[in-house]
C-alpha cells in the first residue's frame, strides 16, 4: 500500500485482516499534518465502524448537530437538528488509522518511499526492493503513482485548490458554518474542534486567481483578526479517474480523484475506496487472477463514481450566476430540499433525490443535467 492516509490505512487494514502480507509505505512518518476540514459525516462514521470494527475513532472529536448555511453573502438559516458531524484534527485521525492497520499485521514502512516499477510490481526502498502481485496507491492528490501511470496526477483545468488556517484556541460558541461561494465555484468552512477552529476556503483553481484574497475576506466575515499561518493544497474534486489504475496498480482516495465537488467530502470516499481496492485484490488473488483486480475494483466503486457524476451535474445549478437565485430560494424555502441535502451528507441517500427535486424547480437546465447533457 502506497500512502498512509484514510484510503491507504483502510486498504492496509482490510488486506492484513484477510491474512495477506501487506507493506504500508509512505514518505512521511505519522502523525503528520494534512490540510483538511476534518469533518467526519455520518457516512464517514459508519464506514469507519464497518471497516475498522470500532464505534468511534480513538481521537478527540467535537460533535455538532447544528449547521449554519450561508451562500454568496446570504444567510440561509441554521439547521439545529441535523445529522451529527464529528470534527477533529486530521493528524490524529490518520495516525489512529495507521496504528490500527499496523496492529492488524501490516508492515510499517512509513518514512520511506522510492521509485515504483508498475510493470514489475516493485518499489525500491534504499538497499531493499519490495515486490507485490498487486499495489494499491493512495498517495494523495499529487500522486507520484498517477503521474507515472498517466503522465499527470490531475487535470489542471478542473482541479480544486484550498487554503486553510488553524486557530489554536477552542471556541465552543463558534457555529459549524458552511458558506457556498466563499471562493469562486467553491465554498468556505468554519469547523470548531476540541483543540481550536479550522477555517478554510476552496474552489476550482482555474477560477480563483486570488485565493488568498478570498480567504482573507472570509476571515474578515467571521471576525478573525491577525495573520494565522496559511496552508494550501490541491483538491481533486469533480474529475475522478473512470479507470482508477492500470494493470496491477489500483488508485484509491485522492489519487483517484474521489472528492465530492459540492460538499468537499473526501474522507468517506477515501476509506471506502481503500477498503474496496483491497477486497478486489483479495478476490482476484483467491482466483489466481491478479490481472482481474482492477476490473473488480471498478465495479465495486461504481456507486462512488455515480454520486460524483451527479454532484458534478448539480454544481452548475449552485454556482452558475444565472441559476443561482433559484437555487438559493429553493435551499432557503424548501425544507424537503434541505432535509435531502443533510440526509445525503449523512449517507442516508445520494444525490438522486436532490437532482430530481431541482429538475422540478429548474426544469430546463436540471433536466439536461439529469440526462448528462
Amino acid at each position: 500500500m502506497l500512502g498512509g492516509g484514510p484510503a491507504g490505512a483502510s486498504a492496509a487494514f482490510t488486506a492484513a485482516k484477510a491474512g495477506l502480507a501487506v507493506a504500508l509505505v509512505d514518505p512521511r512518518r505519522f502523525p503528520r499534518d494534512k490540510l483538511c476540514g476534518g469533518g467526519l459525516t455520518g457516512r464517514s462514521m459508519r464506514l469507519y465502524r464497518d471497516i475498522f470494527g470500532n464505534d468511534m475513532p480513538p481521537v478527540p472529536l467535537e460533535r455538532r448537530d447544528a449547521i449554519a448555511f450561508h451562500a454568496f453573502g446570504e444567510d440561509l438559516g441554521t439547521d439545529r437538528n441535523a445529522p451529527p458531524l464529528h470534527l477533529g484534527m486530521r493528524f490524529s485521525f490518520d495516525h489512529a488509522l495507521v496504528a490500527q492497520a499496523l496492529q492488524a499485521g501490516a508492515m510499517d514502512l512509513t518514512g520511506q518511499f522510492g521509485p515504483l516499477d508498475p510493470d514489475a510490481g516493485t518499489i525500491a526502498l534504499g538497499d531493499c526492493q519490495l515486490r507485490a502481485p498487486l499495489i494499491v496507491a493512495a498517495d494523495g492528490v499529487n500522486s507520484p503513482t498517477a503521474r507515472q501511470l498517466f503522465g499527470a496526477a490531475f487535470d489542471h483545468r478542473t482541479i480544486g485548490f484550498a487554503l486553510e488556517v488553524e486557530l489554536p484556541e477552542p471556541a465552543p460558541d463558534a457555529p459549524l458554518r458552511i458558506d457556498f461561494g466563499a471562493a469562486d465555484w467553491g465554498y468556505g468552512w468554519q469547523f470548531p474542534k476540541p483543540s481550536g477552529v479550522t477555517i478554510g476556503v476552496g474552489g476550482v483553481h482555474s477560477r480563483n486567481v486570488d485565493m488568498k484574497g478570498a480567504l482573507h475576506r472570509y476571515l474578515e466575515t467571521l471576525g478573525v483578526r491577525g495573520t494565522p499561518r496559511i496552508k494550501g493544497q490541491f483538491l481533486p474534486f469533480g474529475a475522478f479517474r473512470s479507470v482508477p489504475g492500470r494493470g496491477r496498480v489500483l488508485l484509491a482516495g485522492d489519487a483517484a480523484g474521489l472528492v465530492d465537488p459540492i460538499t468537499g467530502e473526501g474522507i468517506a470516499h477515501a476509506m471506502l475506496s481503500g477498503a474496496e481496492a483491497s477486497r478486489a485484490c483479495i478476490e482476484a488473488l483467491a482466483k489466481g487472477a491478479p490481472d482481474h483486480a482492477l476490473p473488480i475494483y471498478r465495479k465495486r466503486i461504481a456507486p462512488i463514481h455515480t454520486a460524483l457524476r451527479h454532484a458534478s451535474r448539480l454544481r452548475p445549478i449552485l454556482f452558475r450566476e444565472s441559476l443561482r437565485p433559484a437555487f438559493l430560494r429553493s435551499f432557503r424555502e424548501s425544507r424537503t430540499l434541505r432535509r435531502e441535502y443533510l440526509a445525503m451528507l449523512d449517507g442516508q441517500t445520494d444525490y438522486g433525490p436532490i437532482m430530481r427535486r431541482m429538475a422540478l424547480r429548474l426544469p430546463g437546465f436540471a433536466l439536461r443535467a439529469l440526462r448528462g447533457g
